[in-house]
């Protein structure tokens, strides 16, 4: 059986209060990141400019992950996005179409009754590995 590989880097957020979770985990050939919203690593908070720069952030906060596992956004297969606002969904998608190029991957979108910390927005993905790689911590 292939095991399972805890991904940790401190080019993002670490789970919020202690919870018992990891940034992400890879196992036979994919890596499956936790829901990333828009915290900026090295203060902890939100990062302010509503949905735009919120997006922005979470996004980069997955590329950090993804780097980190031996992947990246343009190996990701799923992403859920999950918006406090449905009417948000104009603006993440303005971010998201910078992030992500043809094909982009397939997503579920929905709006949720209420985010970690007050956020505005969460995106979690499943992304293949490269060839050969596997996670890195850092």
């Amino acid at each position: 059986m292939q095991e399972i590989h805890a991904v940790r880097t401190t080019e993002a957020p670490t789970p919020l209060a202690g919870a018992p979770y990891s940034q992400a985990v890879t196992h036979a050939g994919l890596v499956y990141v936790s829901g990333q919203i828009g915290l900026d690593p090295e203060t902890g908070n939100l990062v302010e400019g509503g949905i735009e720069a919120q997006s922005e952030q979470a996004l980069r906060n997955l590329a950090a992950i993804l780097a980190a596992a031996g992947s990246g956004l343009d190996r990701v297969l799923r992403a859920t996005v999950y918006l406090a606002v449905l009417e948000d969904w104009p603006a993440l998608n303005d971010v998201y179409r910078r992030h992500f190029d043809d094909p982009a991957p397939a997503r579920t979108a929905f709006q949720a009754a209420g985010l970690p910390a007050g956020a505005l927005v969460e995106v979690d993905v499943i992304a293949a590995l490269a060839e050969g790689s596997g996670p890195r911590q850092g």
